[in-house]
């Protein structure tokens, strides 16, 4: 990061830990998502457990993400976005090394709760935080660090769990996420607080010292104006009664919320969760599952770092459209090989692989990362903790409903859930393309005036272009 800034008199380049720490939450979250992958091999078998348990002991994690979602948005505007990061970071290690100590199914899915609400609380948190102390210019790209984060952690817990494989050892999978929470908690302890939430506090003075780090004088100077301007119009924190009132305000709260549920819907957490199971059902051992599970893992890291590069050239909308096409195409090639009724380890078993790798190539690219950029940038101020909180919310519903049915449908032996998800990779590109504005380049403010005055957002020239 070198964008001059100013401080103490002098031009000073920002620092790129303000930014890495930031989006440290991310890490968490990706990790615990990828973790339970591999541990689910071995914890069925020692534990004995249904195929409903399996979903289980991966949806109770989400229970606790949907809980700490929904609860979190208004603590984040009465307290500060640096403060419940904090707080998540502790609450996740206690999780961590609760879940790897737990003596039965019970405090497994206990814990994992408790990490679960640390996970949710984060989503919502950190999206905001990058968003809200990234220049307009390259806010695409610096707000989609928290995908990068993700996509590294999930990395992380596939060669954590490639490593531990031949002992099953579950038990150090789960106890050794309490590692980056501890980075979390000691980063996050040097981070500046949000500049648009102290402004709302009145802590002007603050605020301008965190965006000198990043902005020229003049840009700073116009960002304060700006952004002190739309806070004394908008005293209160709205409450989510009078967001839903509110014919301009609920039409955001539904985007929002319309492509967080999709992002999840479409199929990503079969991958995730469940590409080694998939794997291993047609005829790989659980360790060469889990190695071509770390293949894909890394193939995430490298695509988001491509998206990064390119999120505030072509911008969010286009992308959003044409990804989900392509995940649908990698869906039905799914469907095909379950429904021939031939499916070994073979030919078969690596187009299997081809087709987890196209959809994450897609999804990476695409609605991986640029529906949290977007969650951070659609909202205004005024509703924006309450706002993330009710979009992440259903996030985690969907996350939740994937992990507790698929194990399920996978017992059946169909293709069929594969079909629903093209289908709904289908949906979500006809979303993009009727709904969802363009914010390429555009600061906060700018975002939240174009909304609040256009009637139709999706098709407004401003917006779209």
């Amino acid at each position: 990061m070198t964008q001059p800034t100013r401080g103490a008199g002098t031009i000073r380049p920002v620092r790129a830990s303000t930014y890495f720490f930031g989006a440290l939450g991310g890490l968490l979250f990706g990790y615990d998502l990828g973790v339970v992958a591999g541990a689910l091999l071995f914890i069925t078998p020692q534990l004995g457990l249904s195929h409903l348990q399996t979903g289980m002991v991966t949806s109770s994690l989400l229970v606790g993400a949907m809980i700490g979602a929904l609860g979190c948005g208004r603590i984040t505007d009465r307290v500060g976005r640096r403060t419940v990061v904090l707080g998540a970071a502790v609450l996740f290690g206690l999780g961590a090394i609760g879940a790897a100590l737990a003596p039965n199914l019970f405090w497994i899915l206990a814990f994992r709760l408790i990490m679960g609400l640390a996970v949710g609380t984060a989503s919502v948190t950190v999206p905001v935080y990058l968003s809200e102390i990234s220049p307009a210019s390259r806010r695409g790209s610096l707000s989609g660090l928290n995908q990068l984060m993700i996509s590294s952690g999930i990395l992380v817990a596939y060669l954590v769990n490639l490593a531990l494989a031949p002992a099953q050892a579950w038990r150090w999978m789960f106890g050794l996420a309490a590692i980056p929470a501890v980075l979390m908690l000691i980063g996050g302890y040097f981070q500046p607080e949000s500049p648009r939430w102290l402004i709302k506090k009145g802590r002007e003075a603050e605020a301008r010292a965190v965006l000198a780090r990043s902005r020229t004088p003049e840009q700073l100077d116009a960002e304060i104006a700006e952004i002190v301007r739309i806070n004394e119009s908008e005293q209160q924190q709205m409450r989510l009664g009078a967001m839903i009132r509110d014919p301009r305000l609920r039409r955001v709260l539904l985007i929002g919320s319309g492509l967080a549920l999709l992002q999840q819907v479409v199929g990503v957490n079969t991958v995730i969760y469940y590409a080694p199971t998939i794997l291993k059902s047609i005829g790989f051992t659980s360790g060469a599952a889990i190695l071509a599970n770390a293949g894909l893992g890394g193939l995430t890291v490298v695509v988001t770092i491509i998206m990064l590069t390119m999120v505030d050239r072509v911008g969010r909308r286009r992308p959003l459209i044409l990804g989900a096409i392509g995940m649908c195409a990698a869906m039905v090639l799914l469907a095909a090989l379950f429904y021939s009724g031939g499916l070994t380890h073979g030919t078969a078993g690596w187009l299997a692989i081809t087709g987890l790798a196209l959809f994450k190539i897609c999804f990476s690219l695409s609605w991986g990362g640029l529906v949290w950029i977007m969650l951070g940038e659609l909202f205004p101020l005024r509703a924006r903790g309450t706002a993330m909180g009710v979009a992440t919310f259903f996030n985690w519903a969907g996350n939740f409903a994937v992990g507790l049915l698929f194990p399920v449908l996978l017992g059946v032996g169909t293709g069929l859930v594969f079909v629903i998800f093209a289908v709904l990779c289908l949906v979500s590109s006809g979303f993009a393309l009727a709904f969802v504005p363009e914010t390429k380049g555009k600061s906060l403010e700018q975002i939240e005036r174009d909304l609040g005055h256009t009637a139709n957002p999706a098709t407004a020239v401003d917006l779209v272009g």
